[in-house]
């Protein structure tokens, strides 16, 4: 990471599909769809789905690693619109399990084992 680097662990590239559902601030379900990661690391993802995520609302995802399924709540710390007309949003993770952070952690882990091969 350079020294301009915001991020508290780095991403790795990661294409995986997904759920999402974001809630608005009473917590009220405002929509919901498909995505994909597009680079996650421990305390975020990249996602890009086809309709804007509002940064006010909290994202709830269940993304699949490999066979494992996990739910994972988060905050959009940006969205931008990309050359394709989809929407790449950030997202910072804040609310997990031990289950799902185990599962994030050894997708990361066999994923770099992976590309120093």
């Amino acid at each position: 990471m350079t020294n301009d680097e915001k991020r508290k662990h780095s991403r790795i590239g990661s294409i995986n599909l997904l759920n999402y559902v974001y809630c608005d601030e009473n917590e009220e379900e405002a929509d919901q769809g498909m995505g994909r990661t597009l680079n996650v690391s421990e305390s975020g993802i990249l996602l890009e789905t086809h309709n804007r995520i509002d940064p006010s609302h909290v994202v709830c995802l269940t993304i699949g690693f490999r066979e494992d399924v996990v739910d994972i709540k988060g905050r959009v710390i940006y969205t931008k619109e990309n050359t394709r007309g989809l929407f790449e949003s950030g997202i910072e993770f804040f609310a997990m399990d031990d289950a799902a952070r185990q599962v994030l952690e050894n997708y990361i882990q066999a994923f770099n084992t992976q590309t120093a091969l």
